[in-house]
């Protein structure tokens, strides 16, 4: 089952509705630190509600001592990023695929792209009524269900119902 990873996230709210979705889908939820907010932030807890319990939860400090797990553990690192040249809707995920995702502010950075064995995009069209072309990306959490709901379908439909 893919593995959720969030690098440095910063806004607590943003993960926890990732900690609920993954809750929700009984993914396991990797946050690498440093992270932006201390762990029982207020809005955090708020933003994941009573699912806490059912969140698979592993906080790493850094990024050496994550990569030391993963390597462990075994599986593709796979970094999603508005850099990334395949669509996510293209990639044949597999079970033990770990899905990365960048900093809200930033991404990440050009040395996680680099360590990565795939480099995947949420592909989004450009508006000729923004002055920029359009919006760069999606909210964290958004990105983070898009992504892991088409792996989990790759892999065996959508999740059941309870």
């Amino acid at each position: 089952m893919p593995r959720v990873v969030l690098y440095q996230p910063q806004i607590p709210p943003n993960t926890g509705n990732v900690a609920r979705t993954c809750a929700a889908t009984a993914q396991e939820l990797h946050l690498v630190g440093p992270l932006g907010f201390e762990i029982s932030d207020r809005t955090l807890r708020r933003a994941g509600l009573d699912y806490w319990p059912y969140v698979a939860l592993t906080v790493h400090p850094d990024w050496q001592a994550f990569d030391r797990q993963r390597r462990l553990q075994g599986g593709r690192l796979l970094a999603l990023s508005a850099h990334g040249s395949t669509p996510y809707t293209a990639f044949p995920f597999q079970p033990d695929d770990w899905l990365l995702f960048g900093r809200e502010t930033d991404g990440l950075p050009q040395a996680r792209l680099e360590q990565a064995d795939a480099l995947l995009t949420i592909p989004m069209r450009r508006s000729r009524h923004h002055p920029e072309g359009g919006v760069r990306s999606l909210n964290l959490s958004v990105a983070v269900g898009v992504v892991l709901f088409e792996a989990l379908r790759q892999e065996n439909g959508p999740p059941d119902r309870c």
